[in-house]
């Protein structure tokens, strides 16, 4: 597939690129992404949720009462769950949610996302640019010039770049990274992916 690389004004600025076949032309696997989105969104988890056991509740042990002829249930702790404030039964625990996947599974799942946006012609190749000073509004109308759309735009950078990226801070829609912080799950949230010039060939090296 060939794109136009665009200026910051939309015009197209002369230069085409061919996207490689590896990272842009695969067989989409829909398993393998919902594996890698599965494993994303389940590291982003703290785990730290946590309730207190029948061991841990601060209430006296002493039996509340004799074990017959009470007329009642009988009862050896207001720790017991039954009673308000005592332990929960099988409350959550601190636990890790990581888990792990193999590298080959997460390349077909991240090559299967950028595939799927270069052939829903959700893909737009914008020329490197840099930004003096933070300004949201810069931002905004280089987005609109190329014809980004106004929901879900994200823009993956070569490296770094904390002009570009605090101009983009205050928009909810739009979300820059790096190149190295690409992963499927923002991939396949985007409606709209913008890669600056040079991305696709930093891909296109990490694949193979």
């Amino acid at each position: 597939m060939e794109l136009d690389v665009l200026k910051i004004d939309g015009t197209p600025s002369g230069k085409k690129v061919v996207l490689d076949e590896q990272v842009f032309g695969v067989e989409p696997n829909d398993h393998c992404i919902w594996l890698d989105v599965k494993q994303y969104l389940a590291n982003q988890r703290q785990g730290t949720a946590k309730t207190k056991d029948r061991s841990e509740v601060a209430y006296s042990t002493k039996k509340l009462g004799r074990q017959k002829g009470g007329g009642g249930a009988r009862h050896g702790s207001l720790k017991a769950n039954i009673f308000v404030g005592g332990g929960r039964v099988f409350g959550p625990q601190p636990r890790d949610y990581r888990t792990k996947l193999n590298k080959k599974v997460k390349s077909l799942a991240r090559t299967s996302a950028l595939t799927y946006k270069a052939q829903e012609g959700k893909l737009i190749i914008l020329e490197p640019f840099s930004m003096e000073a933070p300004k949201t509004k810069d931002f905004l109308k280089i987005m609109d010039a190329i014809k980004a759309g106004n929901r879900g735009i994200l823009v993956v950078l070569p490296e770094n770049a904390q002009n570009i990226y605090l101009s983009s801070r205050n928009l909810p829609e739009v979300k820059v990274i790096s190149v190295d912080e690409i992963n499927t799950y923002a991939i396949m949230q985007a409606h709209q992916l913008v890669l600056i010039d040079g991305v696709q060939e930093i891909l296109a090296t990490r694949v193979k």
